[in-house]
Formats: C-alpha cells, sequence, structure tokens
C-alpha cells in the first residue's frame, strides 16, 4: 500500500485563504441573527452569496491543488494558537477535505437557492437562511480543521445548527420534541468522541492529525482498538447507524431543506468523514475495523427495512439515508479500497438524496404539505419536472446501469466480498429491499390512480425550486462514472488515504453485480405488482408482524425506553425520595429539634422572682453536692 503524501505549511495562493471558506457563511449567520427584523426583506439573499461565495472559495482552492505535484497535495495553514501546548486551529488541504468542501457549499448553495421559493411565505425565512448558513460554516470547521480539537468544535457547531434547524418550527410540539431528541441523542455519540479525544491526546501527547497518525502504528493494540470504537461512537451518532439512528426518522419534522442539507448531503456524512480521516486507528486495529463494518452492514439492512414501511415520503426517505450511509459506512472499514468507494458513494449519495429530499418538498409544496404517499398518486402528469427528476434520482439510487449509484454502491458491495463473503451478500440483499422501497415509492407517488384528497390542487413548483432539482439530477447520472472508472477518484484521494497496492478494475458482469442487479429488478416489479399496478387503498392496512416491526422503527424507541428512559426516570425518583426524606429530612429534623428544645427552654423563663429563687436554690444545692462528693473521694 502506498502510505499517505506527507502535509507540508502552504499559505500562498487562495489556499492561503482557505478560511473564508468559513468565515464567510459565519459572518452571514452573525448579520442576519444580530440584524434581526432589518435583514427580513434581504436576509435570504445574503444567506444564499455567502453560500455561494464559500462554494467559488472551495472551487479556486481545489483548481490550485489540481496544479500541485499529487505528493504536495497535502497543505496545512496555520491560524492562531487555540490551546496553548494541546492545539492550535488550523486547517489541512488535501483531496478528502476538499472533496468534502465542494459538496457541503455546492449542494449547500443549491439547498439555499431551493429555501427560497419553498420558504417564501414564512414570517422567519431570514432566520431560517441565517441558521443554514450556520450549518454550512460549522460542517466546514469540522472536515477542514488538521486536528481533533478543531474538529470536535465544528462536531458540536454541527449539533447546535441541527438542533436549530430542525426545531425551526417550534409551534409544532413534534418538531420540538424531535430537535432535544437529535440533539440528546447525539450527546451520546459526542461523549464517545470526546473521551476518544482524551485517549489520543493521554497516549501521543497530541491531537493534531500529522502526529498522531505517524504515530498510530507503534502504540499498543488495546488502545488503538478503544479509540476506534470510542471514534465510532462519534460517529454513529452523527451518521444515524445503529444503536443512535433512533432520532433520524423523527428529525424529519423540520422543513424539507433541512432534510436535504442535514440528513442526504452533509451532517449524516460525518461520521463516514470521521472514520475514514481516522483510517491510520482503524488499519491499525482490525478488532475496530471489523465492528465499523458489523455497524454498517447491520444499519443498510435496518433502514432498508424501515423505508418498506413508511407511508411517509420523508421518512422513507430518511430510512433510505440511514441504510445508505451504511453501505458508506461498510465501505469506510474495508481499507484504502473501500475509502475510496465510500467516498465516491458519499458524494454521488449527495446528489441524488438531496434530488429526492427536495423533489419530497416540491411535491408537498404543490400538494398543501400533504406527506401521506397513499394521498398521493398520479402526480407525473401534472408535475413533470420534478417527477422525471426524482426518477432520476431513484434509478440512482437503485443502481440502475450507467448512473451514478451503479459505480459506486456496487463498487462498495464488490469490495466487501473480498473482504468478507457474509458481509458482502448481506450487502447485496440490502441492495435487493431498496429496489423495492424505493420503486414503492415512486410508484405511489407519480404512478396509478389519483388519490388526492378534496380541495388539492397539485401543480409544479416555481423555477427558483425546479432549477436546482434539474442540476442535482444531472450530477446524479453522470457523477459515479466520472468519479469511479479508471479509479480516477481513488487516485485523487491517494495523498490523503492512501492507495493499494493493486488497483481495482470495475466488472459490470461480475457475480456480486449481477446478482444485485436480479435482486434489484426482483423488488421493484414486486413493488410493481403491489402499488404499481394494483389499487392503492388510501387507509394502509394493519399488516403483518413484520410491517409493524418497521413502522415502529425496528422497536427502537420502545427499546431506548425501556433501557434507558424508564430505568432513568426510576433513578430519578429515588434521588428525589433520598432528597426528600434523606437530605432535607436531616436539615428539617435538626431544624425541628433545635426549636423544639428552645421553645422547651423558653417555658423556664416564667417572669416571677420565686421561680427563680428556687431554680438559684436548686443549683446551689447541686453546687455543694458536688463538692462535697468530690472531697470525700
Amino acid at each position: 500500500m502506498q502510505s499517505p503524501a506527507e502535509i507540508v505549511p502552504h499559505s500562498t495562493g487562495v489556499v492561503g485563504v482557505s478560511w473564508l471558506m468559513i468565515a464567510l457563511p459565519l459572518l452571514g449567520a452573525a448579520i442576519l441573527l444580530l440584524g434581526g427584523r432589518r435583514t427580513d426583506r434581504w436576509g435570504h439573499l445574503l444567506g444564499v452569496v455567502m453560500s455561494l461565495a464559500s462554494f467559488v472559495v472551495a472551487v479556486l482552492a481545489f483548481v490550485q491543488m489540481l496544479g500541485l505535484d499529487p505528493g504536495k497535495r497535502r497543505m496545512a495553514v496555520e491560524l492562531y494558537q487555540f490551546i496553548p501546548g494541546v492545539a492550535n486551529i488550523g486547517l489541512l488541504i488535501d483531496p478528502l477535505s476538499i472533496s468534502f468542501a465542494l459538496l457541503i457549499t455546492g449542494v449547500g448553495s443549491l439547498i439555499h437557492i431551493y429555501s427560497i421559493g419553498y420558504m417564501s411565505h414564512d414570517p422567519d425565512r431570514r432566520r431560517f437562511f441565517a441558521y443554514l448558513n450556520l450549518f454550512v460554516s460549522a460542517m466546514l470547521l469540522l472536515v477542514l480543521s488538521d486536528n481533533y480539537v478543531g474538529l470536535f468544535i465544528g462536531w458540536e457547531g454541527v449539533g447546535l445548527a441541527s438542533y436549530l434547524l430542525i426545531g425551526f418550527w417550534q409551534f409544532k410540539p413534534s418538531a420540538a420534541v424531535a430537535a432535544k431528541k437529535a440533539f440528546i441523542v447525539n450527546r451520546v455519540g459526542d461523549f464517545g468522541l470526546l473521551i476518544g479525544i482524551f485517549t489520543i491526546w493521554t497516549t501521543f501527547g497530541s491531537v493534531a492529525f500529522k502526529e498522531v497518525f505517524e504515530a498510530a502504528p507503534g502504540a499498543q493494540q488495546n488502545t488503538l482498538t478503544a479509540i476506534g470504537l470510542l471514534l465510532l461512537l462519534g460517529a454513529c451518532g452523527k451518521s444515524a447507524q445503529l444503536p443512535l439512528q433512533s432520532w433520524l426518522l423523527d428529525a424529519m419534522e423540520g422543513p424539507t431543506p433541512v432534510s436535504a442539507l442535514i440528513h442526504a448531503a452533509t451532517m449524516v456524512t460525518a461520521g463516514v468523514y470521521l472514520v475514514v480521516r481516522s483510517g491510520a486507528f482503524f488499519e491499525a486495529a482490525p478488532t475496530a475495523q471489523l465492528v465499523v463494518t458489523i455497524v454498517g452492514v447491520a444499519t443498510l439492512l435496518a433502514g432498508a427495512i424501515i423505508g418498506c414501511a413508511k407511508d411517509d415520503i420523508k421518512k422513507g426517505l430518511a430510512g433510505s439515508t440511514m441504510s445508505q450511509i451504511g453501505y458508506m459506512m461498510l465501505g469506510a472499514g474495508l481499507g484504502p479500497v473501500g475509502y475510496a468507494f465510500a467516498i465516491a458513494h458519499l458524494i454521488t449519495h449527495g446528489f441524488f438524496k438531496a434530488n429526492m429530499f427536495l423533489g419530497a418538498g416540491s411535491v408537498m409544496h404543490g400538494m398543501n404539505d400533504e406527506v401521506n404517499m397513499r394521498k398521493y398518486g398520479g402526480l407525473f402528469s401534472v408535475m413533470k419536472v420534478t417527477a422525471i427528476t426524482f426518477i432520476i434520482g431513484y434509478l440512482a439510487i437503485i443502481g440502475f446501469p450507467l448512473l451514478s449509484g451503479y459505480f459506486t454502491k456496487d463498487g462498495i458491495i464488490e469490495t466487501a466480498m473480498e473482504h468478507n463473503q457474509i458481509l458482502g451478500w448481506l450487502a447485496v440483499v440490502g441492495a435487493g429491499i431498496t429496489g423495492f422501497y424505493m420503486s414503492r415509492m415512486v410508484f405511489m407517488t407519480f404512478f396509478g390512480k389519483r388519490r388526492w384528497e378534496d380541495g388539492a390542487h397539485p401543480h409544479e413548483s416555481p423555477a427558483v425550486m425546479t432549477v436546482p432539482l434539474i442540476i442535482l439530477s444531472i450530477g446524479s447520472i453522470f457523477l459515479g462514472g466520472f468519479l469511479i472508472l479508471g479509479n480516477r477518484f481513488m487516485q485523487f484521494l491517494a495523498p490523503a488515504v492512501g492507495l493499494p497496492e493493486e488497483l481495482p478494475s470495475f466488472h459490470p458482469f461480475s457475480v456480486p453485480g449481477l446478482a444485485t442487479l436480479a435482486l434489484v429488478a426482483v423488488g421493484a416489479a414486486f413493488a410493481w405488482f403491489r402499488y404499481g399496478a394494483a389499487e392503492v387503498p388510501r387507509v394502509a392496512p394493519r399488516g403483518s408482524f413484520l410491517t409493524t416491526f418497521a413502522r415502529r422503527d425496528l422497536y427502537g424507541d420502545a427499546l431506548n425506553e425501556a433501557l434507558f428512559m424508564r430505568p432513568g426516570q426510576w433513578l430519578t425518583r429515588l434521588a428525589v425520595f433520598f432528597d426528600n426524606r434523606g437530605i432535607d429530612g436531616l436539615v428539617n429534623g435538626l431544624a425541628a429539634a433545635i426549636g423544639g428544645t428552645s421553645g422547651r427552654l423558653r417555658r423556664v423563663q416564667t417572669g416571677y422572682v420565686r421561680s427563680y429563687a428556687l431554680s438559684i436554690l436548686f443549683g446551689a444545692a447541686v453546687v455543694v453536692g458536688a463538692l462535697l462528693y468530690v472531697g470525700n473521694m
């Protein structure tokens, strides 16, 4: 395997001012939040401009990188000392980070533009764009930082921005609860990441990527395994992987552009970035690497099963996101070959999943915010642009030949087959289920009989919403082949993640590839007979136990309530009981004792001279008796 390139200081050209990628959207968020209602008229435009400006800086930095020798494409940009002796704030501009920066700012800018139309009637649109800018800035800090402290600051910034965006419509109790749930569940993963960073510091005396990755092979195996598992816990939280996936579907309560930005293109991919960036730890700890692949396979199957039973179009897409991130996590646990396919699938997924989320928003925009697919049907005839672009994204995600997912997802499956046959075939099964639930979504929404409610007048969305859909659909068609054929993307990433000794070849007629296509076709055909050719009832039938199992998200919430919420409630009640009867009881009892004693002593003060004289006589007798007793001893 060819090792990653050396990180070299660099401060010239656009790379030298690459901090502008982070600063520009952060400045936009500050202006919109501090300016208040005075910025309402033009706030959304400022948000779009700042995101586009950040994208321009990312493109120019990418072009500058392409002009360098591959061995010099890892450039460190020092900014300032943050924690003396521990960490500086600096950026690492390399093929991995710039790929994420282009995705975040490019797809993010399209989502900003789409939001102009989608949020046009919202009185708080300006604040929404401020939160979008804040999210983009935090996500860029996460992927561009050259050490784990900077990464963690961006990580927490993304958590804050996602909380604000998911709960943007706070007047809806469901949105407020979903935001809190996402925040709390992610704190569990963040705790693992934080402990992992502490362990890295105590083991290597540094948190800088360059230093810790160079020293990783010489560390103890148990320590590396612990670091890998702790980092994986953090990744599971952000990327909605088992067992920290329960927040993702509830997060669909946020506005649809939030779903596209956070749950398709950026935030849920942060965990995949963390695992790939920390590849030196996982490669030196095979146990942790194996756990990554197991988590990925388990999640891709769980997400696919959940997606089969959802009638809410956004929650169906959320289950799909969970499943596709599982594929990426699987690839991230397969070493340098898997890294390239995982990140390539991450980038193409950002295009076709954002395309479908925004397409779902376009459908909702034309259907009075209706999300139940059982009340759709026949929308192709009235929303052709939305339907065609959505179908292109659908074909890409199921791996239709020559579209993006065909190259990237199948690459992960074939690489998994070479490492572990069981994991590989389970990934093939997941692809077949994907063919079913995504076909079900398309047939229920755009084909069949019209099941619209009275008063619904579906119509195509304005150009400000459909143009981003068209651009994203173009990427969904061509991007996968461009990245994978000729190992173009694998060689581009080599300075950041290394290069395998033998480059893989794309085999369109391999056994895993043909098996995948066959299962996808079977899944799509079954969906057609159930939801395309047959009449879809407007009220969901009760279904079997498996249907209920999937509708209730595999009982993930019930499990969390049984294992954590109810025991936590009992511990809280026990603490309250101990506080009331123990601590407060002691304090109150002591106060009562003193009060009672003082009350009884107060009775001795009667105010009568004869009583005081009797007391003096009694006291004198006691003193005399005591003296006589002592004298006779």
